[in-house]
């Protein structure tokens, strides 16, 4: 690929960017969103949230099978649990942690 067609790709692919992302920014006062569609993107933080987490618990360190000697599992859900009972942040942070440091000690 020559030094002219890779700087227009650089350049097709920066408008392209440029303009998808205006679009959301001009049309947002002009289009109005149905009210499933604002019910249902309501879940997506959540969602996404949880399909980062949940593989990094229960396949640590990259494995490809469920190891049922994995401390982070039970810590997670402990977590989970104080996050529902508390709503507090910073209380599951800190019982989550503390549940995987016992967990690794018993087990390590």
């Amino acid at each position: 690929m020559s030094d002219w067609a890779l700087w227009g790709l650089f350049l097709a692919v920066g408008i392209g960017t440029f303009v998808m992302r205006l679009s959301f920014v001009e049309l947002h006062g002009r289009w109005r969103m149905p009210p499933l569609l604002s019910r249902a993107l309501a879940y997506v933080p959540a969602s996404v949230l949880a399909a980062l987490v949940l593989p990094a618990v229960v396949y640590p360190n990259g494995q490809g099978a469920f190891v049922l000697a994995n401390p982070q599992i039970p810590a997670a859900l402990l977590a989970a649990w104080v996050a529902w009972k508390t709503r507090s942040t910073v209380l599951t942070l800190a019982v989550g942690m503390a549940a995987l440091w016992v967990g690794k000690y018993l087990l390590g």
